[in-house]
Parts: C-alpha cells; structure tokens; sequence
C-alpha cells in the first residue's frame, strides 16, 4: 500500500463524511439561528427553546435521508472491502 493509496482512502472517507453530516449539521445551525434570532426579538431567552425545535429537526433529516446517508457509509464500506485483495497484494 502506498501513500497515494491512503491519502486517496482517506480524502474518500472525508467526502463520505461530509455528504452523510452535512445535511445534519446544516439543518441543526438553520433551525439554531431561526430559534436564535426569534428568541432575540421576542426577548425570551429560554434554554429549552433552543434544544427541542433542533432535535426535532436533525430526527426529521435523519428519518428522511437516513436511508441515503446508510447506503453511503455501506457503498463506501463495500469499496474498502473490494480493496483489500488489491492493497494485500501491492504491498509484498
């Protein structure tokens, strides 16, 4: 296994990363900032106003992409497994 075959393997499992939490990420600090800047105008600064609408919304993303974000992680997972014979056998 070379450097290039493992910088190519991690920069592939960032990408994987950044697809299958972004949507989940991006929806929490939308509904942070919609909570935020109504809270801020409404002058109700209650803790548990922020918590429950952004939990509701990453369980909301997580039900409808759930099922594309598993078949990123197991596509690319297959990807290392169909590997392993080419990277076992570059290396002696």
């Amino acid at each position: 296994m070379t450097d290039t075959t493992v910088v190519q393997i991690v920069l592939s499992a960032l990408l994987v990363v950044g697809k299958v939490a972004g949507p989940i990420l991006i929806t929490s600090l939308s509904v942070g900032l919609l909570v935020s800047l109504i809270q801020s105008v409404t002058q109700v600064q209650e803790m548990s106003l922020v918590f429950v609408p952004k939990v509701a919304a990453v369980a909301l993303v997580i039900v409808i992409g759930g099922h594309w974000m598993l078949g990123q992680m197991i596509g690319f997972t297959d990807q290392l497994y169909a590997m392993i014979p080419r990277l076992v056998s570059s290396g002696t």
